[in-house]
């Protein structure tokens, strides 16, 4: 009996020693709208991870999707994005507009969009996404694009941060 225990625990114990693996991802779709000459931006983002890594960057404590949220919650939301979210067309980093953010559950749902995009004058884009990478060394972020009909998608992370498409 006191033998059967023994290996029991032993069994066991390991099993118990192991800790719950967090997943570190964000997804962002870009989007190219004809109607509107204009690629539309949603990145979605644990809202744990975002809240963090401003905490971390610029010390803002911004309980975001609370009642107790900081109003310049958007602000910092945006300058984090700005220095690690970056698409580049023809070789040249393109300004996007921050439209704001909406809650799901645990993630955050940040809007962008650029504007007076003319595909016809494409040759590349380019995207750099370095989002949550300098927090977390397991962060992978998925980049979907989208236009005219066909669709390419990008695994980046902390090593390779950028994807490049050739038109």
């Amino acid at each position: 009996m006191k033998k059967s225990l023994i290996v029991i625990i032993f069994l066991i114990l390991p099993l118990l020693s192991f800790t719950s693996h967090k997943f570190y991802l964000s997804v962002t779709n870009m989007a190219y709208s004809e109607k509107n000459s204009s690629f539309q931006i949603t990145s979605r983002i644990f809202i744990d991870d975002l809240e963090e890594v401003l905490e971390e960057r610029y010390g803002v404590t911004t309980a975001l999707g609370t009642k107790n949220e900081t109003k310049v919650a958007n602000e910092y939301i945006e300058k984090y994005l700005r220095a690690k979210f970056v698409v580049e067309l023809n070789g040249e980093a393109v300004k996007y507009t921050f439209l704001g953010k909406e809650y799901d559950n645990d993630v955050v749902i940040c809007y962008m969009e650029m504007t007076d995009i003319e595909l016809s004058n494409l040759e590349s884009i380019a995207v750099q996404n370095e989002i949550l990478t300098d927090m977390f060394e397991e962060q992978q972020n998925i980049v979907h694009l989208k236009w005219n009909g066909q669709k390419r998608s990008f695994v980046l992370f902390r090593e390779n941060n950028k994807g490049m498409l050739n038109l």
